[in-house]
């Protein structure tokens, strides 16, 4: 259904795929454009941003997610998340893109995937060595934090691709806060590209601050 209720045909679904292929081929044109400087700096601004937005409990359960490649570095915002004592459970893909989930003891438990030739996998977050726990641990987490290439003002989220994120929200807790990390020139007024099956966002995380989308 798309958001006048009206069911999506065949072709309709094709044409949203394929206008988000194009949305982020820009949003990736967009993200090169920035310095390696800027990409620390917009990582330790997230952690701060978090902080002030009073978005993290002491001793709560967040599922996060490990950056790779043009997103924001998580580093500083994780080790926020262990500061306040927080369990902290990141993505564990699998084999394909199968839904898992593991707890990070810390920073330095994560580790590269690596292909069957033993070179590092660039399309894969790092994951930790712990045992991966099923879709369900998720219903465990008061926070839910997932990367982003745009979020509209409606909580459409541009994903990744792949609709790993879309399946492992599902399992969510109907009471948790879905939060989107992206640029701060990535949410926008103009609707995001949507199925039937992307699930919303509550809100953004930016480097400029948190806005609440759905409330």
């Amino acid at each position: 259904m798309d958001m006048r209720g009206k069911a999506i045909g065949p072709e309709d679904a094709e044409a949203q795929r394929a206008l988000k292929q194009q949305w982020r081929h820009a949003a990736l044109a967009r993200r090169k454009k920035t310095s390696v400087e800027q990409r620390r700096e917009a990582g330790r601004l997230l952690a701060v941003r978090a902080r002030e937005a009073a978005l993290v409990h002491p001793r709560s359960t967040v599922a996060a997610f490990v950056s790779m490649g043009s997103e924001i570095p998580m580093t500083p915002l994780l080790e926020t998340l262990f500061n306040m004592d927080c369990r902290v459970l990141v993505p564990r893909l699998g084999a394909g893109m199968d839904i898992g989930w593991s707890e990070l003891d810390g920073i330095d438990g994560l580790r590269d995937q690596r292909n069957a030739d033993g070179s590092v996998n660039t399309h894969r977050p790092q994951e930790p060595d712990n045992a991966a726990d099923g879709p369900e641990a998720l219903a465990e987490a008061e926070l839910v934090i997932v990367p982003a290439f745009a979020v509209d003002e409606h909580g459409f989220r541009l994903g990744r691709g792949g609709g790993w994120y879309d399946r492992a929200l599902t399992h969510r807790n109907a009471t948790a806060r879905v939060i989107a990390v992206c640029w701060p020139w990535e949410p926008t007024d103009t609707t995001v590209p949507h199925e039937p099956h992307d699930i919303p966002v509550d809100g953004t995380l930016t480097p400029d601050g948190y806005h609440v989308v759905r409330g």
